[in-house]
C-alpha cells in the first residue's frame, strides 16, 4: 500500500446529479489533494460515469482505497435506485464493477449517507438533508446510521414530495424566495416527524439558504460528501 503522510490513502468520490468530485485523504481524513470535479455524463448511464471516474481516478496518482457516494439505495455495493440519474443504474454492482476497473478495494454507500458521516458528533437524534439536483436524507441515532432512509419521495406538501418541491428543478422554476419559504417548512414539518438533536444541511443549494435557521440546525460544506468518505472504511 501507497503512504502518504504515514498512512492509508483512499480515493473518495462523491457521484451527483450535475457533477462528479473526487480527493484522496489520508486515514484520518486530512485532504491530500485539490477536489476535482467534472460534470456527470448526460445521459447519466453507467458506463459513462463510470469512465469519468476512471479519469479522475487516474488524475489522483496513488491511493490505496475507493469509497463512493451515490444518489439513491445502496446494497452491498449494487444500486437500488436512481432517480436522478438513469434507470440502467438500477441494479448495477457499482463496486464489482469499479474494483475491477480500478483494481483497488471500492466500498459504496449512498451520498446523503456519507455527508452525514462526515458531518455528525455522534450523539443524539442527527438527521442530514443534501439539497442539489435532487434531495438527499440520513437520519442517525448515536452515530449508527439508519439505513435506506429515502426522504425525498415521501409526500410533503399538496401532494408533492421533498425532492419534488425542493429539489434543483423546483429552485429554477420558482426562485430562491418561494423556495426558501418552502424550506421552511419543511424544516419545520421534519423536526415535528422526527423529533432530531440536530439537522445538517448539506449539498450544492445549501448555500441558497436566506432565512435565520433555529439554533439545531446548521449548513455543513458541500466538501462533507467527500470527507465522510473515509468513515466507509471504519470497522
Amino acid at each position: 500500500m501507497s503512504e502518504q503522510n504515514g498512512s492509508v490513502t483512499t480515493l473518495s468520490i462523491d457521484i451527483g446529479g450535475s457533477g462528479i468530485k473526487a480527493m484522496v485523504l489520508s486515514a484520518d481524513g486530512t485532504p491530500l489533494t485539490e477536489r476535482n470535479r467534472v460534470d456527470t455524463p448526460k445521459p447519466a448511464k453507467p458506463e459513462p460515469v463510470i469512465e469519468a471516474i476512471a479519469q479522475i481516478a487516474a488524475s489522483k496518482g496513488n491511493f490505496d482505497r475507493v469509497s463512493v457516494g451515490f444518489p439513491g439505495v445502496v446494497r452491498n455495493g449494487v444500486i437500488g435506485t436512481a432517480a436522478n440519474l438513469d434507470r440502467d443504474w438500477i441494479n448495477f454492482d457499482l463496486r464489482t464493477t469499479l474494483e475491477e476497473k480500478l483494481g483497488k478495494p471500492v466500498r459504496v454507500a449512498n451520498d446523503a449517507d456519507i455527508q452525514g458521516l462526515g458531518a455528525i458528533s455522534g450523539q443524539g437524534v442527527e438527521l442530514v438533508i443534501t439539497l442539489g439536483t435532487g434531495f438527499g436524507s440520513a437520519l442517525f441515532v448515536d452515530g449508527k446510521l439508519v439505513p435506506n432512509l429515502e426522504l425525498g419521495h415521501h409526500q410533503f406538501r399538496k401532494g408533492e414530495t421533498y425532492e419534488q418541491e425542493l429539489g434543483r428543478a423546483s429552485y429554477d422554476k420558482i426562485g430562491k424566495r418561494r423556495w426558501n419559504s418552502r424550506l421552511e417548512k419543511a424544516i419545520a414539518a421534519l423536526e415535528y416527524t422526527f423529533n432530531y438533536d440536530y439537522l445538517y444541511i448539506g449539498g450544492g443549494n445549501a448555500n441558497k439558504i436566506t432565512f435565520e435557521l433555529p439554533p439545531n440546525v446548521k449548513t455543513v460544506p458541500n466538501v462533507s460528501g467527500i470527507l465522510g468518505g473515509i468513515a466507509l472504511w471504519r470497522e
